[in-house]
């Protein structure tokens, strides 16, 4: 079970604020004809600017993995999460795309995504990104000392189904704090009062992917895009959190 100190809790927040402002400025700049690529610099920009450094690039999720080459996921329609910002990818009207965004400032990690339509988009599309809100905004509401892991997959899962959408169910939420990936993992999905017990101190990121097919995935060769098994469109959102005596702060609002 890992906590934090008030002083660790101070540098969260610096944290999360420098993330929160990045992808604000960097889903600003989403349109048709902007490259991924351009969007992965900006972000890596501001991030250099704040002091802060990009918590994704070069991250491994074991010693043998392939590097992540870069500082933002940009993950276009069928791609569920870890998009790779290369320069041939040019948005284009009609597209939704998934921003996901690490800092590390001052060895302190936080964790954040958006999904966002690219100019004018089809009416499910929309609902898919309005799900995928609604599934954060409920497991949220699940965040406080007492409650479980379970409890707030639950939350995930109940909302996307609500929608007609599944959430992916073989990646995870996770804490997050003194690395980007810590205890516990956040499943989208989980029965109520299973799972580990939130306490007040404990920093995590909530995640849902939500799918508009099935929840099935499938990995690309280059190791790290991750995309529907069916071709289906996906959304992502993501907050890190930290669990107060009351409920929970957002650190990345």
């Amino acid at each position: 079970m890992i906590t934090h100190d008030p002083k660790q809790i101070e540098l969260l927040r610096q944290s999360g604020q420098i993330l929160a402002r990045t992808l604000k400025l960097v889903a600003r700049r989403v349109a048709p004809g902007v490259s991924a690529y351009e969007l992965n610099q900006l972000a890596e920009e501001e991030i250099s600017k704040a002091g802060a450094v990009p918590a994704f690039k070069n991250y491994k999720s074991s010693p043998d993995d392939k590097p992540f080459p870069a500082t933002l996921c940009v993950s276009v329609n069928d791609e569920v999460v870890h998009g790779i910002p290369a320069k041939n990818k040019i948005l284009k009207n009609g597209d939704i795309v998934g921003l996901d965004l690490g800092v590390n400032y001052q060895g302190f990690f936080t964790d954040a995504a958006i999904t966002v339509p690219v100019g004018q988009v089809d009416k499910q599309s929309l609902k898919l990104i309005e799900a995928a809100t609604e599934c954060l905004k409920k497991a949220i509401e699940q965040v406080a000392p007492g409650k479980t892991t379970g409890d707030v997959g639950f939350a995930t899962e109940s909302a996307a189904t609500r929608y007609g959408f599944q959430v992916v169910r073989n990646l995870v939420g996770h804490g997050v704090g003194a690395a980007v990936h810590e205890e516990p993992e956040i499943p989208g999905f989980g029965k109520k009062g299973v799972g580990t017990k939130l306490v007040e101190g404990m920093v995590i990121a909530v995640e849902p992917m939500v799918n508009a097919g099935d929840w099935a995935i499938t990995f690309d060769p280059d190791g790290w895009t991750i995309r529907t098994a069916d071709g289906s469109r996906s959304a992502h959102m993501e907050h890190t959190l930290l669990v107060t005596a009351t409920g929970c702060d957002i650190l990345t609002a």
